[in-house]
């Protein structure tokens, strides 16, 4: 049986893993997630990108804020308001259940991959969704103004102070979660997919645990990533404000050359086909597809064309090898 891992971070990543989840059956799929924007708030472990993929993949995610659930309520944050406590992270009433039940199980020694699990089952997802690591790893924002945690510069701080560089705290000594180690070594593994997350603070804090990257450049079979990019610009988030203030262009071609070492495959939308600096990159196979995701029924045509170029990839290089 073909198996596939996908990478995936929050809004964007989560899109595809769902087109993947309808297309491939749990035994074929693990959607491995960045962690690196974890933190505790009030006590309480926050995930937001495993959260985020948790409720896209449950239907219950709110469509319209790209994070969060669907017909939440807020009672909670408004009585913290009132009594005058930090409300720069919005937690919902279902989110927050979600938070308590998560500290319960940590609190009573479950693992971050068991307590996911135990999560997913619990909204009826079926297909395995696996933190990268099971040890702490944050993101650091280098920044104009100092090093800034993650959720510090993206939501109180809006994205505003000039990016320098981002570190990832923790990775060097950290472990692969034992399910994400484990699909990367099954010899039934036909590809891996990273999936339109920012390549910085989504899919980076993921190749920057140890092997990583070695074990992408080393393995048989097609590594493939779909740019997050359309038309020169995010979808969502504040990936091309970066890319701008760390020197890049703000192009599929620059996306390319962030996993140069190990990718096989660039899947890019037709607005960027005449991307100058994906025109230089010939180290990779680009195929051009509509890659914005506004319906389910297009989050899933996107992964049928993403899995049918592996499928086309491994077998020229099957015959290549024969001839």
């Amino acid at each position: 049986m073909a198996k596939y891992v996908a990478l995936c971070g929050g809004v964007g990543g989560a899109k595809l893993a769902y087109g993947l989840a309808h297309v491939l059956s749990a035994d074929e799929l693990t959607i491995v997630v960045n962690t690196g924007d974890d933190f505790e708030h009030f006590g309480l472990l926050i995930c937001p990108d495993l959260d985020t993929v948790v409720y896209t993949l449950a239907d219950v995610a709110d469509a319209k804020k790209g994070w969060g659930r669907a017909n939440e309520s807020w009672s909670s944050q408004e009585a913290l308001a009132r009594l005058g406590g930090p409300v720069w992270f919005q937690l919902g009433d279902k989110d927050l259940a979600l938070h308590l039940y998560r500290r319960s199980l940590l609190d009573g020694g479950a693992s971050l991959c068991d307590l996911t699990a135990t999560i997913a089952k619990a909204f009826g997802v079926k297909h395995a969704i696996v933190p990268m690591s099971d040890d702490p790893v944050r993101t650091i924002v280098e920044t104009e103004e100092g090093d800034l945690s993650f959720q510090s510069y993206f939501v109180n701080r809006r994205c505003e102070p000039r990016v320098s560089g981002f570190r990832f705290e923790g990775a060097s000594s950290a472990r692969l979660s034992s399910p994400f180690d484990a699909a990367l070594s099954t010899p039934d593994l036909a590809g891996v997919i990273l999936c339109p997350s920012n390549p910085f603070v989504s899919i980076g804090p993921i190749l920057a645990l140890p092997g990583v990257r070695d074990r992408l450049r080393a393995c048989n079979v097609p590594v493939l990533a779909v740019a997050p990019l359309v038309g020169g610009e995010a979808v969502k988030g504040p990936l091309t404000k970066m890319m701008h203030e760390l020197g890049m262009n703000a192009s599929v071609g620059a996306i390319a050359s962030l996993y140069a070492d190990f990718l096989d495959i660039l899947v890019i939308d037709p607005l960027d086909e005449h991307d100058h600096d994906l025109l230089r990159t010939d180290l990779m196979a680009v195929d051009k597809v509509k890659t914005l995701m506004k319906t389910p029924d297009e989050r899933i045509a996107l992964a049928r064309h993403v899995l049918a170029c592996i499928e086309h990839h491994q077998s020229n290089r099957q015959t290549a090898r024969v001839a």
